[in-house]
């Protein structure tokens, strides 16, 4: 198992939405971002994408936290339920493994927004590659 990184180093995909990412623990991850317009759909709220990204984003580095170094991990599906719209403030997901063997992670995660209300929720699977 690796350490946890607790600094993700930025990568493109990062700097285009704006967030950051940090490992929290071993197999717990998070993903914040300010919304700003660019985040928006045409109805004024975060698209659903926004939520969608933070989640894979966090589910990835929690993935990477408990697998071996030297490995990769790459998203299998994900299932996301969105329970509500945001508008503006801090939309934060947190990811947490629930099972992992040699080839396969299985994780929660949840996005909520600055008064801790559930924008979104979702249950993925990641494949571990070498």
């Amino acid at each position: 198992m690796t350490e946890p990184d607790r600094d993700t180093p930025p990568f493109p995909f990062m700097g285009l939405l704006g967030f950051t990412i940090t490992v929290d623990d071993e197999g717990v991850a998070t993903a914040s971002l300010e919304l700003g317009p660019q985040h928006m759909n045409p109805n004024g709220v975060a698209h659903g994408g926004v939520a969608y990204s933070l989640i894979d984003t966090a589910m990835g580095g929690a993935t990477m936290s408990v697998v071996p170094d030297g490995q990769r991990c790459a998203t299998i599906e994900i299932h996301v339920r969105y329970h509500r719209g945001a508008r503006a403030g801090t939309l934060t997901a947190q990811a947490r493994v629930m099972s992992s063997s040699r080839r396969v992670v299985h994780l929660e995660a949840t996005t909520v927004d600055d008064d801790g209300t559930l924008i979104a929720s979702a249950t993925g699977s990641y494949a571990i590659t070498d």
